[in-house]
């Protein structure tokens, strides 16, 4: 059975595209999405008067002068991962000056975009005999489950068991340990153990499992990020990198050696990493950029096969 594996794309209309067409293109039996679905902000695009809007995009102003400027820059907008939002300028004033109106939009526009999402995949899903996994991740507000729910062929599986063939099973936890930015799934490590540990006591066979759990385990290598100083910057110009991943995930895999464990959430720790038998994968993230960054691996009956990480 072929796996493909791709974490963190965080609103980007494109990755998620390329994610659903990875199946085809990889051969592979199951799609596997790690976490982190939604956007990180809302893009205005302000409306000028006689036909022209203003749009600022990652500091850099446009002047859009036709409807057909705006719905390209919505497009570019999407597949950056941010939600575009045309409006006026008093408006903006409005929801500016109300953090409850401008929380309440972007959970409305980040709802917009999974409803759309999955109806995407399903269009592209129906008919075919591959299966789709996903897992929203601490940057996911609660609220999407129930859009992923609805949907015909994408699998939400947080928290659960699923049977992936006849040798395997997978477990999944989005959830993370505290950061910085208090997010919107977030536990102690306690916490977390427990949660995972709940899934593991239902396994036949943990040690032909696979533990999809966003969080990497600490000190792994694919688990270095950026050191921030005290008002939140880069330290050394984002130089210095240090480990912020899960002690209790690094505890569970060096317990329980699955087969394999997919890990998420550090988009700079792209990697792989041994701990005794179980091969541990980031395929780290590159949203903005649109690029899709992901992993092909072959599962056997009792060991991880051929795999190969992938950009496109």
């Amino acid at each position: 059975m072929n796996l493909y594996f791709a974490t963190d794309v965080h609103g980007s209309e494109i990755c998620w595209k390329k994610f659903i067409a990875a199946g085809k293109f990889y051969h592979a039996d199951v799609l596997i999405l790690g976490g982190d679905m939604t956007g990180k902000a809302i893009v205005p695009i302000i409306a000028q008067g006689v036909g022209k809007h203003k749009v600022t995009l990652l500091d850099q102003e446009t002047i859009l002068e036709s409807k057909e400027d705006v719905e390209k820059m919505v497009v570019t907008i999407q597949n950056r991962g941010y939600y575009p939002y045309i409006t006026n300028p008093d408006e903006v004033q409005e929801i500016s000056a109300d953090g409850r109106r401008s929380d309440a939009l972007f959970l409305q526009q980040a709802l917009k975009t999974m409803r759309r999402w999955m109806e995407y995949a399903d269009a592209r899903l129906d008919g075919t005999a591959l299966r789709c996994f996903v897992c929203p991740g601490n940057d996911d507000m609660l609220e999407i489950d129930d859009v992923i729910r609805r949907s015909k062929h994408v699998n939400l599986v947080e928290g659960k068991l699923v049977q992936l063939d006849e040798h395997h099973e997978m477990i999944s936890a989005g959830w993370s340990t505290p950061t910085p930015w208090h997010t919107h799934r977030e536990e102690s490590e306690d916490q977390l153990r427990q949660r995972i540990q709940v899934m593991i006591d239902k396994l036949k066979d943990v040690r032909r499992s696979v533990f999809n759990l966003h969080n990497p385990p600490y000190g792994s290598g694919l688990d270095e990020a950026p050191e921030l100083t005290s008002d939140m910057r880069p330290a050394y110009a984002g130089r210095s990198l240090v480990p912020v991943g899960s002690h209790a995930v690094f505890e569970l895999i060096d317990k329980y050696e699955p087969l394999l464990a997919l890990h998420g959430h550090i988009h700079e720790g792209k990697g792989t990493r041994k701990y005794k038998r179980t091969l541990c994968i980031n395929p780290g993230s590159m949203y903005e950029q649109g690029m899709l960054h992901g992993a092909v691996i072959e599962l056997k009956p009792d060991k991880v096969g051929n795999y190969v990480l992938t950009t496109g």
